[in-house]
């Protein structure tokens, strides 16, 4: 049983389509219940993620259902806009709580189940976390995403006597909506290109092939890593 959120999104539809091929039930979560896959064993759940009595209600709901979590990957997130000179407060703490603030309420929600499966939790940060970002995604969601990255290096050594392993998977620019979809003008997109070693963007897949192997079994021994999928433009 895998628990995602964000699975309305670019990478979250073709996530739950691979997991739903190797056979996984998947319990599909977004804000955009209309927007979300939902065929075979894959069951449709809204989710507000910043809203911590939803999220609780949500993995309840699940429990109830099904009986066990074995696997949670928390996708739900979006971008903001720079320079920080223009972001107001608001506009601020609605990132931070989407971006960040949502991570540990799914996080402090799961705990007993994925305790109780010895199961995994992937978080997804940005290769922002490690550059610093930039305008185009703004000073908050750099500043999230790289909250995320030290939460999941603390939960996986917190969690760790239990056997629950927590990794996150670092994207760089990937084509989904959130990137390609029209936020970013063409000269902007030219230019995200530009900046990557391989010289193209990521496509969704390889991203879901990382989070697949960071869920399979032969991950086990994997845990608190950060796993870089950003065409070289964070190395190391």
């Amino acid at each position: 049983m895998v628990f995602v959120t964000g699975a309305a999104g670019g990478l979250g539809r073709v996530l739950v389509s691979r997991l739903h091929s190797r056979g996984h039930r998947v319990i599909a979560t977004d804000i955009a219940l209309a927007d979300l896959p939902c065929a075979g064993p894959v069951t449709a759940m809204q989710l507000d993620v910043t809203d911590s009595a939803a999220v609780e209600a949500c993995v309840s709901r699940t429990i109830e259902q099904f009986g066990r979590i074995d696997h949670v990957v928390h996708l739900a997130g979006r971008a903001g806009r720079g320079p920080v000179g223009e972001v107001s407060a608001s506009e601020w703490d609605a990132l931070l709580a989407v971006n960040l603030g949502s991570a540990f309420q799914v996080a402090r929600a799961v705990h007993a189940a994925l305790a109780a499966s010895r199961g995994s939790l992937v978080f997804t940060a940005s290769s922002n976390a490690f550059n610093g970002g930039s305008e185009l995604s703004g000073p908050a969601y750099a500043a999230a995403k790289a909250g995320i990255v030290n939460l999941g290096r603390y939960l996986a050594a917190e969690w760790a006597p239990q056997r629950i392993r927590v990794n996150t998977v670092a994207p760089g620019p990937i084509e989904t909506p959130m990137v390609t979809g029209g936020r970013l003008s063409q000269t902007e997109l030219a230019k995200v290109q530009a900046s990557v070693p391989l010289g193209r963007m990521g496509e969704p897949r390889h991203v879901a092939h990382a989070i697949e192997y960071l869920l399979h079994p032969d991950a086990e021994f994997v845990t608190g890593t950060v796993m870089h999928v950003s065409g070289g433009l964070v190395m190391g």
